[in-house]
């Protein structure tokens, strides 16, 4: 009885005919018709795509499934009670895709907060640190050390630091290689200043004392004291106060090769001219013992040659010195630093330390003939300020080398500046001030009866 009413059913899925329909009532035949239904409203179902009354999108997929819907639900604590509530949902759309929608402002995580905790032990390391493992732990736990200087890192998560070139230093971030800064004693940085004022300084008081001296050249004081080699002495003085602005500013090749030769050589024909005049004293009194004729030997001719060859060693030292192997500017890299150090290479140590051992051997042994001079007479004390000025020479100069050795960088350079400063103000100050003093504060006592002692002190 339930057959015939089958049928109308069936004509509103396919346009089937009334043979077809008697043709289902053939017995075994039934169960093949049924399938045949079952296909056919499996096709029509995936053909299905309509709103509901909720707002919601039915439909069907290929398969003949219904499509995945969920709601996101978090579990919140509130009040002593657990709540669900509803903070996002997953759908899928009639062409496949996936849509997952999620409000985080409304989660509230099992810290009991807002803030959404990390999956990881560590946070990746930023640019300027390494990763560094901790021992015992996972591999995700690490501790993010930062670059030593003068290396870097570019990258986040990187698990080594480079080194930067050479020429280049790390900067504070340590996430980048910048040029290193050279260093040398400059013109305008307040020690050079000062360096440079004392070295004009001392050039303007010798001038001075030599107009002085030129002015008075016919006074008995400065005939006793062979104006001839005071004047170039004077002269030798002018250039050991002028050196000093070779060692300050940028470096070139010329200024390298300059700064040794003339500091080397104005302080050979500064000692030659003390040792001429020191001759000159010893040969004078010396002369005064019976049958003694060495001062009429020891003339203007001979004080020239003292000096001429005396100085010219030197010069010979120093040309060998710029042929064999010059000075050059150099760039000192410390491994450790963020500075070069642009100091003047000697070229030749072995040429660099006869220069500086000539000069030391002329100061001996000018040193020790005016040692064996200090008896002279009062008034006449030439030798005795010749000793106490190399006294000051010698001791600046042992000291000079300690101090150079341990100053870093363009401190090296300001020492040396001071040695030569110093030496050349005490040359100065301790042989002329005492002559200009007579000559323009106590012009009585510049009388030939003075100056040989023969009238007392006044």
């Amino acid at each position: 009885m339930a057959m015939p009413k089958l049928a109308p059913v069936l004509k509103n899925i396919s346009p089937y005919n009334d043979s077809d329909i008697n043709w289902v009532h053939n017995g075994n035949l039934f169960i093949k018709y049924v399938v045949f239904f079952v296909q056919k409203v499996n096709e029509q179902l995936k053909k299905v795509h309509f709103v509901d009354a909720f707002g919601e999108v039915v439909f069907f997929d290929k398969n003949g499934d219904p499509p995945a819907s969920y709601e996101v639900i978090n579990w919140q604590l509130r009040e002593g009670q657990v709540q669900h509530i509803s903070v996002g949902h997953f759908s899928t759309s009639a062409n496949g895709k996936y849509e997952l929608v999620i409000n985080e402002d409304k989660i509230i995580w099992s810290t009991g907060n807002l803030v959404t905790p990390k999956a990881v032990c560590s946070e990746i390391c930023p640019q300027g640190t390494r990763k560094a493992q901790i021992k015992g732990l996972p591999l995700c736990c690490f501790d993010c050390i930062p670059c030593a200087d003068g290396s870097i890192s570019n990258t986040t998560g990187a698990t080594d630091c480079i080194n930067c070139p050479e020429e280049y230093w790390s900067n504070e971030r340590k996430d980048n290689c910048i040029m290193k800064i050279t260093e040398f004693l400059s013109y305008t940085e307040t020690m050079g200043i000062i360096l440079m004022a004392l070295s004009l300084l001392g050039t303007c008081l010798t001038f001075s004392t030599m107009v002085v001296f030129i002015h008075f050249r016919d006074t008995p004081i400065v005939k006793a004291n062979n104006s001839e080699l005071s004047l170039l002495l004077l002269l030798s003085l002018i250039f050991c106060f002028l050196c000093p602005l070779t060692f300050i500013g940028e470096l070139t090749v010329w200024s390298c090769m300059l700064r040794h030769t003339a500091f080397g050589i104005a302080f050979a024909l500064c000692i030659s001219c003390m040792l001429g005049k020191t001759t000159v004293v010893v040969t004078a009194f010396r002369a005064t013992l019976p049958g003694n004729n060495v001062a009429e030997k020891f003339g203007p001719p001979q004080q020239r040659a003292i000096v001429c060859s005396c100085t010219a060693v030197q010069i010979v030292i120093c040309i060998l010195w710029l042929n064999v192997a010059p000075p050059f500017p150099d760039k000192v890299f410390e491994q450790r630093s963020k500075k070069i150090i642009l100091e003047c290479n000697t070229g030749s140590d072995a040429a660099f330390y006869a220069v500086l051992g000539y000069i030391g051997l002329l100061a001996i042994v000018c040193l020790v003939l005016a040692f064996l001079a200090r008896k002279l007479p009062d008034n006449f004390n030439e030798a005795k300020f010749i000793t106490f000025s190399l006294l000051i020479f010698c001791a600046v100069w042992i000291t000079f080398i300690p101090a150079y050795v341990s100053s870093p960088g363009k401190y090296t350079v300001a020492v040396e500046i001071f040695a030569i400063l110093s030496s050349a103000f005490g040359l100065l100050l301790c042989i002329f001030v005492p002559k200009c003093y007579i000559i323009l504060i106590k012009p009585e006592r510049n009388t030939r009866k003075h100056v040989m002692g023969k009238n007392p002190k006044s």
